[in-house]
């Protein structure tokens, strides 16, 4: 028996969705809304569903607004099992309002 019955160990992909920032505030976590539409069970109309999803962001690089993948991990914390892969798309900045002191 030259090969035994060794199995390779499973090199599973890793879950990834894609959602929008809707909190920044705690350091290097961010909080990410990941929206899906999917039939309705009887109606078979089509609904949208939300969930939030807590990532670890190390370098503190996404901001509200910003369209990031997230990647499936180990539990970090109590509510963080995901990671940041990458910011997709930043979200553009409001313009600072000028506004003029006494006229």
């Amino acid at each position: 028996m030259a090969q035994s019955a060794a199995q390779p160990a499973s090199t599973g992909r890793r879950k990834e969705v894609i959602g929008k920032v809707v909190s920044d505030r705690m350091h290097k976590t961010i909080v990410v809304q990941v929206v899906r539409q999917t039939g309705h069970g009887l109606y078979g109309r089509v609904i949208s569903k939300a969930k939030k999803f807590y990532a670890h962001d190390e370098k503190n690089e996404a901001h509200t607004g910003d369209t990031v993948r997230l990647e499936e991990t180990r539990p970090l914390s109590k509510l963080k099992r995901w990671q940041l892969k990458e910011v997709v798309l930043r979200a553009a900045l409001a313009p600072e309002s000028t506004a003029e002191a006494g006229s």
